[in-house]
């Protein structure tokens, strides 16, 4: 399940599920684009690489702007004579409101970074992915996809529902030219992300409590990022050849609880 010669971009790429996944996917032998909207993480993440034996590339860009990601994705072909992996990680939680509390700016940030930048992501790194066939994983999350009880939380699982249709939608086109495209759903996992999310009225969010917890398999531990970069490499390498538009939870069944 090596990806040796094949070139991958991760974005979001500086921490979390995004950093994980570089990190791996350089480990199985690709060589990799970590891409953010900042210098701050990525430069150490590309070290962490490189000092693992690995080959990789700081690409710095604002996935929801159209001009810095096309030349970033366009840097990295030309770097490594193309691209044959996509992880569309980038993503916000964004505010967490009643609804009538989400201004037009709110809701417009966290679509334009999610779902924006996803279909960006994808448009941009296309070309290069048809020349020799490739896989996209695109994360989502549970929110929108299982669960709708996270009151607030409407833009953000708008944003996550949309990956998941468009990774259906894309599913079918792409396979003509020996693209897949698949989507994850992370449930809770330990990540940075949270510390993001601007939430008001938190007290507008009803508890629900269960004898074996929020997360059943591991007892309310949450998910590590380990567990969803294998996942990433899975979706991407030759081992699902014939896994396309499907969308993998990965929440120690969370999501089937919650709901």
């Amino acid at each position: 399940m090596d990806l040796k010669n094949s070139v991958a971009l991760v974005t979001g790429a500086g921490s979390g599920i995004g950093k994980g996944a570089a990190i791996r996917l350089a480990r199985e032998g690709a060589k990799v684009g970590v891409l953010s909207r900042t210098d701050v993480q990525i430069l150490d993440v590309v070290q962490e690489i490189k000092d693992g034996g690995g080959e990789a590339m700081p690409l710095i860009a604002d996935v929801s702007k159209s001009d810095q990601l096309r030349s970033a994705v366009t840097e990295l072909a030309e770097a490594y004579g193309g691209i044959q992996v996509v992880v569309a990680n980038a993503g916000v939680n964004g505010l967490w409101a009643p609804i009538e509390q989400i201004s037009e700016e709110d809701w417009d940030y966290t679509m334009d970074i999610n779902l924006k930048g996803t279909f960006m992501t994808i448009k941009y790194a296309l070309p290069w992915l048809r020349q020799s066939g490739g896989a996209i994983a695109v994360v989502a999350s549970v929110n929108g996809t299982r669960i709708f009880s996270n009151t607030g939380a409407t833009a953000y699982a708008c944003s996550k529902g949309g990956q998941v249709i468009m990774t259906k939608m894309l599913a079918p086109e792409l396979a003509h030219d020996n693209v897949r495209i698949n989507v994850i759903c992370p449930g809770s996992i330990r990540t940075e992300i949270s510390d993001n999310t601007v939430i008001s009225n938190q007290d507008i969010v009803w508890p629900v409590t269960f004898e074996m917890g929020q997360i059943p398999l591991t007892r309310d531990q949450p998910g590590t990022i380990e567990q969803c970069a294998d996942l990433i490499h899975f979706l991407v390498s030759d081992a699902s050849a014939h896994i396309t538009g499907t969308e993998l939870w990965i929440d120690g069944a969370q999501s089937l609880i919650k709901g």
